[in-house]
């Protein structure tokens, strides 16, 4: 009944995303960063320099096209969101380690996706006056979600919001100052440390949740639709309310 359900609001609520390619080059590291931008899809709301709207950033999964997260740029721009999905790997970079300590191993990887993610607010912030990049939502996939939890780690101060899909190695912020969710999957198990206690989650504001039957790999455009509507359902209401005890209903 609720997957026949989610369908149903994932039809109604659903709307095109006018998602406008980009590339931005990085003159210091000598590097094109493609990018895809969508706009809030409320009309009626109107962003200007004095009323500025929203903005989230994207970071795909080690190898997932970046443009393949359309599920949540919609509900993002349905929520007033402009969202930015961010492509971190090119061609030209080593591919990411897969031996030793992952976390030492991977960490040049990271670093780089959040220098990326950086230059992408230092230069989009110039050009986008009508939207607040200093209070920054950050949602993540996978390896994107170790980088994104590793620019919150750093840089907290414009960092307002973190939402990972089943990310594994970067220990998400605890911090009052940034709200957390991480959505889990059921194939793997995060690295000791990573997410928060129970007690953690109480102490700051941070959720996670699990979805039973969820494999890592499904959560982009490609995975099941009864799961895209689960992470949507759960993200709806966590940007709604901020509290893990209505995430779920």
């Amino acid at each position: 009944m609720y997957k026949l359900l989610s369908i149903f609001m994932f039809i109604i609520t659903a709307h095109h995303v006018s998602a406008q390619p980009k590339n931005l080059y990085d003159k210091e590291r000598a590097r094109t960063i493609p990018i895809s931008i969508s706009e809030p899809a409320n009309t009626s709301v109107q962003c200007t320099n004095q009323s500025q709207c929203s903005v989230a950033f994207i970071s795909a999964g080690y190898g997932v096209p970046h443009n393949d997260y359309t599920f949540i740029s919609e509900l993002l721009n349905n929520r007033g969101y402009l969202s930015i999905a961010i492509r971190h790997e090119l061609k030209t970079d080593p591919p990411l380690s897969i031996t030793g300590n992952l976390y030492q191993t991977r960490l040049e990887n990271w670093q780089r996706g959040v220098k990326t993610l950086k230059f992408v607010k230092k230069t989009l912030e110039k050009q986008l006056t009508s939207y607040d990049f200093n209070n920054l939502l950050l949602v993540g996939h996978s390896n994107g979600g170790d980088i994104s939890a590793l620019l919150a780690n750093e840089s907290p101060s414009y960092v307002k919001e973190l939402i990972t899909l089943d990310h594994r190695r970067v220990p998400l912020p605890r911090s009052k100052a940034i709200k957390v969710l991480s959505i889990r999957a059921s194939d793997f198990s995060a690295d000791p440390g990573v997410l928060p206690s129970n007690i953690e989650q109480k102490q700051y504001p941070s959720c996670v949740i699990k979805i039973d039957e969820a494999q890592h790999n499904d959560m982009s455009d490609s995975g099941p639709l009864w799961l895209k509507n689960r992470i949507s359902h759960i993200m709806t209401n966590y940007i709604k309310s901020h509290k893990c005890d209505t995430v779920n209903h």
